[in-house]
């Protein structure tokens, strides 16, 4: 069970969503634990702070529900939305002007992104290239754990 709450504490998921994507991780063909860690990392929140636009996951979860990110052109505000491959992050035309914005920019730069995201760092656009695989998740959870947890 601690392991479960390390688990959802880091990604920010309360105990009925984190249930839900568990369910969800479960009924994909393959290893229920590594579903699980690529279901959580598809997320708009944690791709948000993957791509550096963020500081922690708690501050790209509140700047998406402050409407400050457009997902493939369209305005949203839900964190936990599942990205998909191709799928393009971009900040919002009003949210440009914003003082956050120019900061963030400037430190872009010093920024690394996983291999399966590319970030153009010029625009302050993020582009989903690939879903995230096993190995491209630095898992420092014991998720076997986790699912047994959930398995009894």
């Amino acid at each position: 069970m601690r392991e479960k709450q390390k688990v959802r504490y880091s990604y920010g998921v309360l105990e009925r969503q984190f249930r839900k994507i568990f369910a969800e991780a479960e009924r994909k063909s393959g290893i229920t634990g590594e579903n699980l860690l690529v279901l959580l990392e598809r997320r708009l929140d944690n791709v948000v702070y993957r791509l550096g636009f963020a500081d922690s996951r708690a501050q790209a979860r509140q700047l998406v529900q402050h409407g400050h990110f457009d997902l493939n052109g369209k305005k949203t505000d839900i964190p936990s939305c599942f990205i998909k491959e191709g799928d393009v992050i971009s900040w919002h035309s009003n949210s440009v002007k914003n003082e956050y914005f120019k900061t963030m920019s400037a430190s872009l730069a010093s920024k690394i992104v996983p291999g399966w995201l590319n970030l153009d760092k010029e625009k302050a656009v993020g582009k989903v290239l690939s879903l995230p695989t096993p190995d491209d998740i630095e898992a420092k959870y014991n998720i076997a754990s986790v699912v047994e947890y959930y398995s009894r």
